[in-house]
């Protein structure tokens, strides 16, 4: 029996090959590495998503990439998690958090959105936040007036190397919360 009953993964981002791999998509990117793993691709489309279902950690697991952009991802998990009556506690969503310093993560759950539009959108259209937020450090670029720039932009190439082991490093967490549950994955898994 698994630790953890999650039925939905997400990783939040923009659509469109404009905004591929940019530090915002850092959550499409995990989702897309565990569909790697399992040899999936996302050849699903409903509810304003692309996804795919597959086994994980002995679990039926939606991985999903809300199509609608950032700001409205909120719409689009709602939508699918109400077809497939899966409550809010059951949804895993990963994120970039330009609180947290290139390559930190952070397992949370039940906490506010932090300023980040992605996740305000999902808490408001389901109005609660009892979600599991996998938030991925990708720095903040000092002052407000670039963090549009920032989020949007692509890596440095001096950052490309740490971004793909905090994505490595996100799945890995998703496999091990499905089969530990949030608060092993928590003390496992949260950077300093």
């Amino acid at each position: 029996m698994p630790a953890s009953s999650v039925n939905i993964i997400a990783g939040l981002g923009n659509p469109g090959e404009k905004y591929a791999r940019t530090r915002h998509n850092i959550g499409f990117c995990v989702v897309d590495a565990l569909a790697e793993d399992s040899r999936l691709s996302f050849n699903k489309q409903q509810f304003d998503a692309q996804y795919v279902k597959t086994r994980l950690a002995g679990q039926d697991v939606f991985l999903i990439k809300p199509m609608t952009y950032m700001n409205r991802s909120g719409l689009s998990v709602k939508k699918f998690a109400s077809f497939y009556k899966i409550d809010a506690g059951q949804i895993v969503i990963v994120h970039d958090d330009m609180d947290l310093e290139l390559g930190k993560m952070k397992i949370v759950q039940s906490r506010g959105h932090g300023g980040h539009n992605g996740v305000r959108s999902i808490i408001d259209s389901f109005g609660k936040k009892d979600f599991i937020r996998i938030r991925l450090g990708v720095g903040h670029p000092g002052g407000e007036k670039q963090v549009t720039g920032h989020v949007l932009g692509k890596f440095a190439p001096d950052e490309t190397r740490v971004a793909g082991q905090l994505v490595d490093t996100a799945a890995k967490a998703c496999l091990f919360l499905l089969e530990n549950g949030v608060t092993a994955a928590m003390n496992r898994f949260n950077t300093k």
